[in-house]
């Protein structure tokens, strides 16, 4: 089940930043600010609308530029309002602890683009109402809150874990688990060394190259993954899947879907179980394997010597075991 209570905050921040947008005058401008910092640092960062981009390679201190869009709206004044951020940002630093964007549902009618650059051992919390999160080149762990916006993350060498309720996720290069919620968007992952576990309300999950065992659910959308050799459990209530990958050793393959094909592709020296159930649909086999029982929609086989199991269930759709290289 998806849980999607981090986005209240920043979704209400939301309607308050854009219930006057595009009312009266605008005004911009921005502020820089350079912070010393020794060691790991911990950066938090909020905003209720605005473009975040954090990198890691400063050493020894953060770096922070903001880009500054007021918004006029009845008798507010965006000039004053843009002049009270510039010249009081939303910057707190206790002692190793960065956090920016305090309190930023006061920032009504405006909005913030913040580009920042921190040491590479820094662990990054990003929450953000409306716009995209980049994310690149730290240690992490990374977490990423987003309301509405794209969210890309790569090149992390701890654990990530990203909600996002609306846009497209996209993370690679990442050194432990991931962890992601969507409600609506796409999720591309690929190069993950840990675990990767997806949670998809609708929107497709494409998976590449998993160092870990792979947990991908969605309610609307494909699933598919290649390079599996481990664990994989994929279902989709609406929406074909495909693995690619060797079930071999101890693997354990769920893959289930309620309307949609299924399609795995496996080496020629694979050995495995299978179990297959179509409802509706055929069953077609394009390996060489030995037939342990089968009816009209349903087969149990030996592929190879066996070994791992893959279990295949489909409701409305053909399920094909095809050879690849």
């Amino acid at each position: 089940m998806l849980r999607h209570t981090k986005f209240a905050p920043a979704i209400i921040a939301l309607v308050f930043s854009l219930s006057g947008c595009g009312i009266g005058p605008g005004a911009t401008g921005s502020f820089e600010r350079t912070l010393n910092v020794s060691g790991p640092i911990r950066l938090d960062l909020s905003t209720a609308s605005g473009e975040v981009v954090i990198t890691g390679g400063s050493q020894g201190k953060v770096q922070i530029h903001a880009n500054v869009r007021a918004h006029g709206w009845l008798f507010q004044d965006a000039q004053k309002q843009l002049n009270e951020v510039i010249s009081n940002p939303p910057i707190e630093q206790r002692l190793d602890s960065i956090r920016i964007g305090k309190d930023f549902n006061d920032f009504r009618n405006v909005a913030i683009d913040y580009t920042v650059e921190v040491p590479d051992l820094a662990e990054v919390d990003v929450s953000v109402a409306s716009g995209s999160v980049t994310v690149r080149k730290v240690h992490g762990p990374v977490s990423v809150d987003s309301a509405s916006g794209a969210v890309r993350v790569e090149q992390v060498s701890g654990s990530v874990k990203i909600n996002s309720a609306s846009g497209s996720t996209d993370v690679s290069d990442v050194g432990d688990d991931l962890r992601v919620s969507s409600a609506s968007g796409s999720v591309n992952a690929s190069s993950i060394k840990g675990s990767v576990q997806v949670d998809a309300l609708s929107g497709s999950i494409d998976i590449v190259n998993p160092g870990s065992r792979v947990d991908a659910n969605t309610a609307s959308g494909s699933i598919n993954v290649s390079g599996a050799n481990n664990d994989v459990r994929a279902a989709s209530a609406s929406g074909g899947l495909t693995v690619i990958g060797n079930p071999s050793g101890n693997a354990y393959w769920s893959l289930k879907t309620a309307s949609g094909g299924v399609t795995i592709t496996v080496p020629s020296n694979a050995a495995f179980y299978l179990t297959a159930d179509a409802t509706s649909g055929e069953i077609r086999t394009g390996v060489p394997i030995v037939v342990e029982e089968q009816g009209r929609h349903s087969l149990r086989a030996r592929v190879g010597a066996g070994g791992g199991r893959v279990e295949i269930h489909t409701i409305s759709g053909a399920i094909n075991i095809q050879r690849g290289s």
